[in-house]
């Protein structure tokens, strides 16, 4: 295998997921200038924050399709050209309107890219390693999500609140064209994935690139091999709705909903506001956000390494569990009236380490390896709108939840974190060390294995015998 090359790939396509963290994290320092500038009430203020997740929906719901149709890197790059133009957007957006407008295409992009950076690894990443490789993409989301704290914080300390209200915004909102240029120009220089290439009928230029990433005789192997899994394809969507085969698109449905709506976008968009409420000025709330993000970074590094050797399931398990925990402690803190800024971080970085190691990340690595080859892209967009459907809803309704119920509110997540926990255990399988092909031979062959595993789940979620 040629490592450096392949992780130069993998790391090129990765950077969309930098851009994902940075358009989607960015939003939390400008919150609170932006609620004084335009005069927002908390639905208003709900419906700026979470627009951009409108266009992640529509993003994630065309993305399967273009990338099918189009290629892996085509649409790749398609998703770089929007975030260079929503940044650019939104700094001179002179109204709500057009900023909203300007988040939903920089929304569009992350939808776009959510969905096809696991996919185009995961087609080029050799069995034993795809799970680290994969988990790039989680690693370079939490690296745009930390230098979007970063610039956030490095801005409110420029000038006073006041400028941040008229100015400083635009600053924070608009320094993401910088990467998104980066990642058009790299862009260019990665090869289109084999897998698609075959499927395409182009098998001299898949082979190519197979010998270019893992050596020709493994490329050769290969190549046999997908050639062996795509003649056996219907190549339509509507095979994934046939008996057998359609619970594990509700499986793939139902986790991408749990990773919306056990909480990890009440901290990524809310962080400061949950800290001023609890009193901490707002340099100091922005600073906490950098560490938050900074936590995240360290515990998606630590789910690389265990992601291959410990397996989806047992990791995803507990951290669920320590999401669940923590949101508990959180809540009980609020409940009892400490407003201690060293227990609320405590809580909070407890939380988001759990997310990071386990549903951050893995998500990801499992949808990416479940589906068919020719369907690939079109069955992992129905999971994403899901995700981003349920991050739209926790994001429009989060405001408003947090001035009703108050410290209640954690609580309500903290309850969908155990539910989780159940549906992994019952439903969820495991996928490490297996080819693309063994996986979808599991899941999809016509002749399930009985005693394997994850046919067994396919057909309990399908409420088979």
């Amino acid at each position: 295998m040629n490592t450096r090359y392949v992780v130069f790939v993998s790391s090129v396509a990765a950077m969309g997921g930098l851009l994902f963290g940075y358009d989607t994290a960015v939003i939390s320092g400008t919150v609170e200038p932006l609620r004084q500038h335009f005069s927002l009430d908390p639905l208003a203020l709900g419906w700026v924050v979470g627009s951009a997740l409108v266009g992640c929906v529509a993003g994630a719901a065309i993305a399967g399709k273009l990338t099918d149709v189009f290629g892996r890197r085509a649409v790749l790059w398609l998703s770089g050209l929007l975030f260079l133009l929503s940044g650019i957007w939104c700094y001179l957006s002179p109204s709500v309107g057009q900023l909203v407008a300007a988040r939903i295409l920089g929304g569009i992009g992350v939808g776009v890219a959510s969905l096809l950076v696991p996919v185009y690894i995961a087609e080029l990443s050799p069995p034993q390693s795809r799970g680290a490789l994969v988990s790039l993409n989680q690693v370079a989301i939490l690296v745009g999500m930390v230098l979007s704290y970063l610039v956030n914080a490095w801005i409110g300390q420029l000038e006073n609140g006041d400028w941040l209200a008229t100015a400083g915004w635009r600053l924070m909102l608009g320094a993401e064209a910088v990467p998104a240029l980066v990642f058009l120009v790299l862009s260019m220089r990665i090869p289109e994935s084999p897998r698609w290439l075959l499927k395409r009928d182009r098998p001299d230029d898949a082979h190519r690139v197979l010998e270019l990433l893992h050596g020709e005789a493994a490329g050769q192997r290969e190549l046999e091999e997908i050639r062996e899994a795509i003649s056996h394809e219907q190549g339509t969507v509507f095979e994934l709705l046939e008996r057998g085969r359609r619970g594990t698109v509700v499986m793939a449905m139902v986790l991408a909903l749990f990773q919306a709506i056990t909480g990890i976008n009440i901290v990524m968009y809310y962080a400061p506001t949950i800290f001023t409420s609890a009193g901490i000025g707002t340099g100091t709330a922005l600073e906490q956000s950098v560490i938050i993000g900074l936590v995240m970074l360290v515990f998606t590094l630590g789910s690389m390494l265990l992601v291959d050797r410990v397996g989806r399931r047992p990791i995803m398990l507990l951290a669920a569990a320590g999401m669940g925990f923590s949101l508990t402690l959180l809540g009980m803190m609020f409940t009892t009236g400490g407003s201690n800024a060293s227990w609320l971080l405590t809580w909070i970085l407890t939380y988001v380490s759990s997310f990071s190691i386990g549903m951050g990340g893995i998500y990801w690595v499992v949808v990416s390896e479940i589906f068919p080859t020719r369907v690939r892209g079109a069955a992992m967009s129905l999971s994403v709108v899901f995700l981003w459907g349920g991050n739209y809803l926790v994001s429009q309704f989060f405001p408003a939840m947090l001035a009703t119920l108050h410290s209640r509110v954690f609580f309500v997540f903290a309850l969908m974190c155990a539910v989780c926990f159940a549906f992994i255990w019952g439903f969820v399988p495991e996928t490490r060390g297996k080819t693309l092909e063994a996986i979808e031979q599991e899941l999809f062959g016509s002749e399930p294995k009985s005693d394997s595993y994850c046919a067994r789940v396919v057909h309990r979620a399908a409420g088979e015998s």
